[in-house]
């Protein structure tokens, strides 16, 4: 196939050589006329006519063809290609009067001028003519199902796509050919009604609605990277309400131009669900962060799981050790070994071992071995309605596998322990949470009664994308052409990105002290039936029409709302504006270590009545209602 294209390639610069040819020569014969007929000294004779021709071809085709004239194909000519053919003519038609000088040959230098523009004229009215019919006779069919595209911004960035769009538009095998961009908007109002690369600008994004309807568009580039975060949203959101889908530029700091990514377009990404969350990415101080993990052996329990998993990826980034992977699904750990290994190669030690937490001896063979410096303590069983069926299994995973790993750290002198907690474990009202507040204060009992180990929690709501996240499930209904299963219309929920969860956990690990439980500022809290609608937006279809929004109920142990404080908590504020640290909670060392060795008991014996009981007598605040709040 590339043999064909170049011999096609070959032929059209033959083509266009050939053309250039008989231009100059009829070009002359059109200049020399035009002399005669107004019968003034200029007009040459037959003889000198032909030297003039000759030297002419010869000298302008060189010329042209080293300034690399002939070496683009039509489909990518620029106003500089064009440009380029002026100057090659007239440098060719120079030369060759100098040349007549010095052999002795008088030239008239008016003559010269009209020949070169007869001529040039012609040349570029040819290349002209001949792209544009050539273009329709080899391309015609071949953009029958062109998307209309509308793009948002009218600056540098949508000038850029226009020209790669332009580029890509005739050539097959560029996924952006099928993209027609069709106008513009931009809140200037100086810009509306302006073309820019021939598109004009039709109105402002408060507009983008109606021009959507109005002109049948199918898609939508957002292209303003440098857009403020609170501006972003509002824009997306209203791109969201089309039927259209959505692609959009990452923000200006996450651009990349480097030898693998040389255009904007194919930075374009679809809109994900956290461009709509309605706040900024919570950044985070990695210079603490790589001095944390630097040289250091770090332990991830669970470390195959979601949270887990990008934990491993982000700590791999700072010059571990090593790095050791705990989790009971050979699965998932084994797919994010590959996939550090591959990113990563010899440059990280990473271990992968196959244990449960609730095995006391087994990890305590695994910290003797590779006495970790940092603990990062992710294993949990996190699905509310399944641990409401099994909550004995919620303890042995949750509370008696955290207190394992804890007193194995400080057993083995780890620096470190960050233990991942969750809002649910604020106010329970469900057998997860309240095993999360237990593991919250085994934390602080450690903490308080450490003697090397700095025991730490980290506390955040719903993340985004991961393990048994609504997203996830969303996607699948609507894939699959079923309802939106939703349980209440007036459920909320706050929510982070999976990055931002493990750079949290990272951060703590960094600034942590002891006892310390780290909350992340996430925002406002989001309604659940807005995040499905706007998914249902971003697949193109318009919710309760196209996709349908079932309300389902709440689930047992599910609450209306989440807390990220208990009332005796309070807050202070950290280096990060965006992290705060909640007070320590004083933990009766006697009455714990005594109701843990109770609950442990119960749930080995599958008395999930029992268990419950227990819990409910360890964290006060626990209310085990079936109705939710």
């Amino acid at each position: 196939m590339s043999k064909i294209n170049s011999r096609k390639f070959n032929i059209r610069k033959l083509i266009l050589a050939l053309a250039d040819i008989f231009i100059i020569c009829a070009g002359t014969l059109i200049t020399n006329y035009i002399f005669a007929s107004l019968h003034t000294a200029y007009a040459q004779e037959l003889r000198g006519l032909g030297y003039i021709m000759i030297a002419d071809v010869i000298l302008c085709i060189l010329v042209q063809y080293s300034m690399g004239c002939y070496s683009k194909a039509w489909r990518y000519f620029r106003s500089r290609d064009y440009l380029l053919c002026a100057v090659g003519m007239f440098a060719g038609q120079l030369l060759a009067i100098i040349i007549f000088f010095a052999l002795g040959k008088s030239f008239s230098k008016l003559f010269f001028l009209v020949n070169f523009f007869v001529t040039a004229t012609g040349a570029l009215l040819f290349r002209l003519a001949f792209r544009k019919s050539f273009l329709v006779i080899s391309d015609s069919g071949k953009y029958d199902s062109t998307q209309k595209t509308l793009i948002v911004g009218a600056g540098h960035a949508a000038v850029m796509i226009l020209n790669e769009l332009e580029s890509a538009k005739y050539d097959r095998n560029n996924k952006w050919s099928k993209f027609q961009p069709v106008g513009l908007v931009d809140d200037d109002k100086g810009k509306i009604h302006t073309k820019i690369n021939g598109v004009r600008v039709l109105g402002t994004t408060d507009e983008i609605q109606n021009i959507c309807e109005s002109m049948n568009i199918e898609q939508i580039i957002f292209a303003i990277p440098s857009c403020p975060e609170k501006r972003r949203v509002e824009i997306l959101d209203i791109c969201s309400k089309t039927k259209c889908k959505i692609k959009v530029i990452p923000y200006l700091g996450n651009l990349l131009f480097d030898d693998e990514h040389t255009q904007l377009i194919n930075q374009a990404k679809d809109i994900k669900i956290e461009d709509l969350l309605g706040r900024e990415p919570v950044s985070f101080d990695k210079s603490e962060i790589r001095a944390l993990v630097r040289d250091k052996v770090c332990m991830v329990t669970g470390g195959g799981g979601s949270i887990g998993s990008e934990l491993v990826r982000q700590i791999a980034k700072y010059n571990p050790k090593q790095v050791i992977i705990v989790d009971i699904y050979e699965n998932n750990a084994y797919e994010v070994q590959q996939e550090v290994l591959m990113e990563f190669g010899s440059k990280v030690n990473i271990v992968t071992l196959i244990a449960s937490v609730r095995d006391y001896y087994k990890m305590e063979k695994i910290f003797a071995k590779y006495r970790p410096s940092l603990v990062f303590h992710a294993a949990a069983h996190k699905h509310v309605p399944l641990m409401e069926v099994v909550p004995e299994e919620a303890v042995k995973n949750n509370i008696v596998g955290t207190y394992n790993t804890a007193i194995l750290a400080e057993q083995y002198k780890a620096d470190k322990f960050v233990m991942i907690s969750t809002d649910k474990a604020v106010n329970p009202t469900n057998v997860m949470g309240c095993t999360k507040r237990v593991c919250e204060m085994i934390i602080q009992y450690m903490a308080q009664n450490s003697s090397h180990t700095e025991f730490v929690t980290t506390r955040f709501g719903n993340v985004l994308g991961s393990n048994g996240s609504v997203i996830p499930l969303f996607r699948r209904q609507i894939e699959s052409g079923k309802p939106v299963t939703v349980t209440h219309p007036d459920i909320i929920r706050y929510f982070m990105t999976i990055p931002e969860a493990v750079s949290l956990v990272l951060e703590a690990g960094a600034m942590a002290h002891g006892g310390e439980i780290f909350v992340l500022d996430m925002g406002a809290p989001v309604k659940i039936v807005t995040l499905a609608e706007n998914l249902i937006r971003m697949y193109g279809k318009v919710p309760y029409e196209d996709v349908e929004i079932k309300f389902t109920g709440l689930r047992p142990g599910e609450k209306l709302y989440e807390e990220l404080l208990m009332d005796e908590e309070g807050l202070r504020e950290t280096s990060n504006k965006k992290i705060f640290i909640g007070n320590q909670i004083e933990i009766d060392r006697q009455k714990l270590l005594a109701q843990l060795e109770e609950i442990e008991r119960f749930a080995n014996d599958n008395d999930s009545d029992k268990v419950v009981e227990k819990l409910a007598e360890m964290v006060p605040t626990f209310h085990h209602e079936t109705n939710g709040n």
